[in-house]
């Protein structure tokens, strides 16, 4: 009887090791917005690498672009005891209380896409990006060789709080300094919607200014652009435009022959390295503070090759 009672309790304990070692890790993710080309990529790439690990269950939210909604859903994260986080912000400017919460629940944080404000990060907090300045002096420098070195550029920007706005301008007009005929006539936002675009590319039209080209902080934008351009019967041949992301619908502009350039942002290779860095954090793994995924410029010549990436 002793040796069965002991060898019950000794299968528990087994029953009770197996059962932990196969606990599936929790994350939990909120994006900027589930209303967006490129993030709906992101979102699926990090979807499709919880499920390659095979253990790992993600829990998605929408912000909607309002950091006060993301920051509950941070809240809301840790309250569940998740094992990790990883953010898309809704708002560079806000993330540092995003980082203090996060990192005084001792959750590890890893910041997607957006990175956050803050330089010095605490220890498990990760930034998964790319070189936003990059990516806008690859764009200029495409749409300055359609522009033929001279002529009036009008910049669409993203939302004015997040860093990829600001360092995509920053390389637009790193290269447009090095073309003294190149004249910045407009420089709005339209918050990186397609719709908001339309209407401010309407506005620039009705307001007479000559434009030769138009550089947008992403594709979307650059689509509203397009489409505003082709309504007013403008002819795509006089215009150059340019976008960052190289998502499908920018591909197949270019593939009609409107859009005059874009830079893949490796949407997979983000979500890929958010959730292994995410997992690596919790098993107690050292991860760089900066992940780094390039960008990679798309032109008419070499769209193709993008088609399905």
């Amino acid at each position: 009887m002793k040796r069965l009672l002991m060898s019950g309790v000794a299968a528990i304990g087994i029953a009770m090791m197996a059962g932990s070692a196969t606990a599936a890790t929790s994350i939990g993710v909120t994006m900027a917005s589930f209303d967006d080309n490129f993030l709906t990529t992101l979102r699926q790439a990090i979807a499709a690498e919880a499920q390659a690990k095979g253990d790992v269950q993600i829990q998605f939210e929408d912000a909607q672009t309002d950091i006060g909604r993301q920051i509950n859903q941070v809240q809301n994260f840790i309250a569940q005891g998740v094992d990790a986080i990883i953010v898309n912000p809704a708002d560079t400017a806000a993330t540092s209380q995003i980082t203090k919460m996060v990192s005084a629940a001792g959750i590890p944080l890893v910041y997607v896409n957006r990175g956050p404000d803050q330089k010095k990060l605490p220890e498990k907090v990760v930034v998964v990006v790319s070189d936003h300045t990059v990516s806008g002096r690859m764009e200029m420098e495409e749409i300055a060789k359609c522009m033929g070195g001279k002529g009036n550029v009008a910049i669409m920007l993203g939302e004015l709080a997040s860093n990829a706005t600001q360092e995509r301008t920053a390389g637009n007009k790193e290269i447009i300094a090095k073309y003294p005929d190149i004249k910045v006539v407009a420089e709005q936002t339209a918050n990186y919607q397609r719709n908001q675009a339309i209407d401010l590319m309407n506005n620039w039209l009705s307001s007479g200014q000559k434009i030769d080209a138009v550089v947008a902080n992403n594709d979307e934008m650059a689509i509203g652009a397009i489409i505003a351009l082709q309504q007013a019967g403008v002819s795509m041949d006089k215009v150059c435009v340019g976008g960052i992301d190289a998502t499908k619908d920018a591909l197949d502009q270019m593939q009609k022959g409107n859009l005059d350039a874009t830079v893949f942002q490796d949407a997979k290779g983000q979500g890929r390295a958010a959730v292994d860095a995410a997992l690596k954090l919790v098993e107690g793994g050292k991860v760089d503070t900066y992940v780094m995924v390039p960008y990679e410029k798309v032109t008419p010549e070499n769209y193709k090759s993008y088609l399905d990436r």
